[in-house]
């Protein structure tokens, strides 16, 4: 069944699924049918793209805990061997040893003694060798084993993912095609020609029957009500987006709002004073020391970079450890367009209400309950002027305000892509696949400096004759088994299906996510990798799998992160 078919069959609620496993999977016109198990990498090529502190410092914190418990039993073991020939029987070590009050209390005092000396000596004295040690050799090891553990636990600092939550509207916020169409006549200010464009831009979009609008201009389908899109309805849809996501989000950590050192909010087109920030923090009673952060005007691709930010936040308290809440949403209230160009129509029928929140943590102590750990992160950002103005926010002939997509949106995104996933590749990417790219490089520079030796000695023609060696694109199907792509339409989910050979189960979240919830902005990524953690079949989400999300925002930028499911 198709996705449109499924949409028609049922009422939307919830994510759907797809409905069988033949779905979504890739049916060549030369060989057998593809799925998931055809992109098993043998692990000894994937042996480069292991991150081995990573690997290691998922048992140290409790080989730690262990070895804690091991250093004191030796120092209690100590102590009530140098004490058993004092002490009321006046025994010799090895000898049974009688626990009664006068023992165990003077086995307290000798342990607390020596804790006393460590404390009052900075560790010098139980150091030294001879007799002047107050420590045994064996304790000695330990404690320094201990030490090194420390050491490579405080300077892996892993960022864990321990829960995160996607708006789910309710369904008196939910409208079909024919009811947008209608709310755009409703406004009253298109033309009959603006409205049958845009109604083809919906055909055309991949969205579904049932996406959320916000209530102030879903209301004008009800009655002779006009849109409301006041500062006050768009602060009640920030506050129901939200104060949901955050509540829901930190339900599923397990973690109070005071326990939440780092806030970071990105929402593009809405920014109020006082900040949403401000906003959730008096919600929730979070600590006046909080660090808060209000992102802005970043587009689409804004949710990895709140992620990068939270991630750095998080590693200046790499002794004491952290925990980060990241809010993602866009507020459609006060941004739909009242004009007729049509540079500016198309957001009037891709963007839809939606909100994510994602809780981060860099304490080790929380690496066994985590969901995620987050591997990489990658920004790009294009500094052309062509990439500058293809997403703008400006006003048109009008002075109707809305936000412009260029015709070059496409060709400055595939740039910006291209450049992103040179950067994360020889992260992610098997032995086999970087093997054949850095030879690639190497056949292109070698070919271009014999072709200008040649030229520069007369023998044009025979630089003529070499062969132009074409850039290996490397197969990340082989080092990533799920891809989040940003749902930012139909025509941006197949180019870069096309562009990354990537097979229908690999953009099947990103399809879902569009048909069900629309292009929610920064969270649609979140919608997708919801759907891969709950529903998929095609490609089913297992432990040690890799989930790469990537997505896009105005400037122009493009964003890619990786995480391993813990």
């Amino acid at each position: 069944m198709s996705p449109r078919t499924q949409e028609e069959s049922e009422p939307q609620s919830t994510m759907k699924r797809s409905d069988s496993e033949s779905s979504f999977v890739s049916v060549p016109e030369d060989g057998p049918v593809k799925d998931y198990r055809d992109y098993r990498v043998r692990k000894s090529s994937l042996i480069a793209t292991v991150n081995w502190s990573h690997v290691i410092g998922t048992y140290l914190p409790s080989l730690f805990l262990v070895g804690i418990g091991v250093l004191f039993a030796q120092i209690v073991h100590q102590v009530i061997t140098d004490l058993s020939s004092n002490v009321e029987h006046k025994a010799s070590p090895g000898d049974t040893i009688n626990f009664e009050l006068e023992t165990i209390t003077a086995v307290i005092l000798g342990v607390r003694e020596i804790f006393f000396s460590l404390f009052n000596n900075y560790l010098i004295v139980p150091l030294q060798s001879g007799e002047s040690g107050i420590l045994s050799s064996h304790v000695k090891i330990t404690a320094l084993v201990l030490v090194i553990i420390g050491w490579i636990v405080t300077n892996d600092n892993p960022i864990y993912m321990l829960a995160f939550s996607t708006f789910k509207a309710p369904d008196d916020w939910k409208v079909s095609h024919a009811e947008i169409i209608q709310m755009m006549k409703n406004q009253k200010c298109f033309t009959e020609d603006s409205i049958k464009f845009m109604g083809r831009l919906l055909e055309r979009s991949g969205t579904g029957q049932s996406t959320a609008w916000p209530p102030g201009i879903v209301q004008c389908l009800k009655g002779e009500k006009e849109s409301d899109r006041s500062i006050e309805a768009s602060r009640k849809e920030a506050e129901t987006v939200i104060f949901d996501i955050v509540e829901s989000a930190l339900k599923k950590a397990k973690v109070h709002p005071k326990e939440v050192d780092v806030l970071v909010i990105n929402c593009s087109l809405f920014s109020p004073t006082p900040s949403l920030c401000a906003m959730v923090i008096s919600k929730f009673g979070m600590r006046q020391d909080i660090q808060s952060f209000n992102l802005s005007g970043m587009g689409c691709g804004a949710s990895l970079i709140s992620v990068g930010l939270a991630k750095d936040l998080l590693q200046r308290r790499r002794f004491t450890g952290g925990k980060a809440l990241v809010v993602s949403t866009e507020i459609i209230t006060p941004n739909l367009y009242h004009g007729n160009e049509r540079g500016f129509l198309l957001q009037n029928t891709l963007f839809r209400c939606g909100g994510a929140a994602i809780v981060l943590s860099n304490s080790w102590s929380d690496g066994r309950r985590a969901w995620y750990k987050l591997l990489h992160t990658v920004r790009v950002q294009s500094n052309s002027e062509e990439a500058y103005h293809c997403v703008y926010e400006a006003q048109d002939t009008d002075h109707n305000r809305g936000v412009r997509l260029s015709k070059e949106i496409v060709k400055v995104a595939g740039k910006c892509m291209e450049k992103n996933m040179t950067t994360i590749g020889p992260y992610v990417l098997p032995l086999s696949e970087q093997i054949p790219v850095a030879t690639t490089i190497a056949l292109r520079v070698l070919l271009k400096a014999l072709g200008n030796m040649l030229k520069k000695i007369g023998q044009e023609k025979l630089a003529a004759k070499l062969p132009n060696k074409k850039h290996y694109v490397p197969d990340f199907k082989r080092g990533i088994d799920h891809f989040c792509i940003h749902a930012g339409g139909r025509a941006v989910i197949d180019g870069i299906e096309k562009n990354m050979k990537l097979e229908l189960f690999h953009t099947e979240p990103s399809r879902m996510a569009l048909m069900n919830y629309g292009n929610t902005s920064s969270s649609s990524i979140w919608y997708e990798m919801e759907y891969i953690q709950e529903h998929q079949k095609t490609n089913p989400l297992k432990k040690g799998h890799r989930i790469m999300q990537v997505a896009f925002g105005s400037g122009f930028k493009c964003t890619s992160g990786v995480w391993l499911k813990l």
